[in-house]
């Protein structure tokens, strides 16, 4: 029986699949690649966070469902987080939700507020769960720029004058994934602005709050005064913990939107196994001296690839803040796309990294670095890098075929 799921038409073949596929065949056959394609944190969850786990699951009546919206203790903690980090007082009952990570709290907020037809506005190039969460709930999207400045500004007056009906919700995400770029509160402010006077929800992801460099943390938007009003705002201990396989994020702010994802949640999950919810706890109010390691490891291993690559002859702008390197494909290979340029790379430097045209069209001619391998791992990969861009005999013309 052949069968066309409406949910299912309306997502694009998953652009990393190639890619992929690519590089499991080469593992496959003994080769050695160097992988910056996923986002995953390769060092260990730091020891205290772990022994809290394993105390916590010694209790057998933690063995039991859960608090879909997450135990008292956890919002307790997560509350107080943004108000020692951001100076923002959140109410623990029914202004912050624990979710899944942050990728199932926006999906989920998506299904709650989305109806048929409905406009939402997200950056191009983005996270996919930030369009795909409401194309699924069968939203329909309109793209902005990703820039934080006012040529973005710009864009959200076009988009309301020019869409029918209004849009429902805008998604701001930074740092930002792919591109690492930052905004300023000065920025939010704006946009907060601009969203109360149009009755738009502000969807803001803040996934990699700790994860900055050269001294200047990434401000919430929900500091902005009268935030709360119109804006939620997801963030995660993945990265700042080094917890990505525990799946533990937050939703904070606008209490109808919180309340729309609590109840959205309560038919579908119990919640996290209580244990992760504990250990969770203890990562917020514990030592925060692993979140500092972690951020000067990240720092350090951007130096050496952009340094790296910048002496093998790549330009790529050094980022701010997240995990990732948002790489502009070099000029004598731009007229390949991201796709070819990607596969080309992981045969000739035996390297994988994420096509640029996986986060939208608009990010095709950029590669997305992840920096989850060690400095030793990274200086071979950049060796590896520059052989294959030294090349005298190499011509991109002919070595594209075999790709294809």
């Amino acid at each position: 029986m052949e069968t066309e799921f409406h949910r299912i038409k309306r997502l694009p073949p998953y652009v990393f699949a190639e890619v992929n596929a690519m590089k499991a065949r080469a593992r496959a056959a003994g080769e050695d690649i160097i992988d910056f394609g996923m986002g995953n944190p390769d060092q260990p969850t730091p020891q205290h966070i772990v022994d809290k786990l394993v105390e916590a699951a010694q209790n057998p009546r933690a063995h039991r469902y859960s608090a879909s919206r997450g135990i008292p203790g956890l919002r307790k903690a997560q509350a107080a987080y943004y108000q020692r980090r951001f100076g923002v007082e959140i109410d623990p009952e029914s202004e912050c939700i624990v979710t899944l990570g942050s990728k199932e709290g926006l999906a989920n907020l998506a299904a709650a507020i989305t109806s048929p037809g409905d406009i939402l506005l997200v950056p191009n190039p983005s996270y996919p769960i930030h369009p795909f969460g409401f194309i699924i709930a069968g939203g329909s999207v309109r793209h902005v720029p990703v820039t934080p400045d006012a040529e973005f500004l710009k864009a959200l007056e076009r988009a309301v004058k020019h869409s029918v009906p209004k849009p429902v919700a805008l998604v701001i995400s930074y740092p930002s994934n792919p591109t690492a770029m930052v905004a300023t509160l000065d920025f939010y402010g704006q946009v907060v602005d601009f969203c109360r006077h149009h009755g738009i929800y502000l969807l803001s992801d803040l996934a990699y709050s700790e994860i900055y460099f050269d001294g200047n943390p990434p401000p919430s938007v929900l500091q902005v005064p009268g935030a709360k009003d119109v804006c939620i705002e997801f963030t995660s201990m993945s990265k700042t913990y080094n917890m990505p396989g525990w799946r533990i994020g937050f939703a904070v702010g606008n209490k109808t939107l919180i309340g729309a994802l609590t109840r959205i949640k309560s038919y579908l999950d119990y919640g996290a196994f209580t244990p992760i919810q504990v250990a969770a706890t203890a990562a917020l109010n514990g030592p925060q001296d692993c979140v500092e390691e972690i951020r000067q490891m990240y720092k350090a291993r951007r130096d050496v690839l952009i340094d790296g690559l910048e002496a093998a002859g790549w330009s790529v702008p050094r980022p701010p803040a997240s995990m990732f390197a948002w790489a502009p494909i070099p000029e004598r290979f731009a007229h390949m796309g991201s796709i070819e340029f990607s596969k080309l790379l992981m045969q000739e430097a035996k390297v994988a990294v994420a096509p640029g045209i996986g986060f939208g069209e608009h990010g095709d001619s950029f590669v997305r670095i992840g920096l989850v391998e060690n400095r030793h791992r990274i200086r071979q990969a950049v060796k590896n890098i520059k052989t294959f861009l030294n090349g005298g005999n190499y011509e991109a013309e002919d070595k594209a075929a075999v790709n294809s």
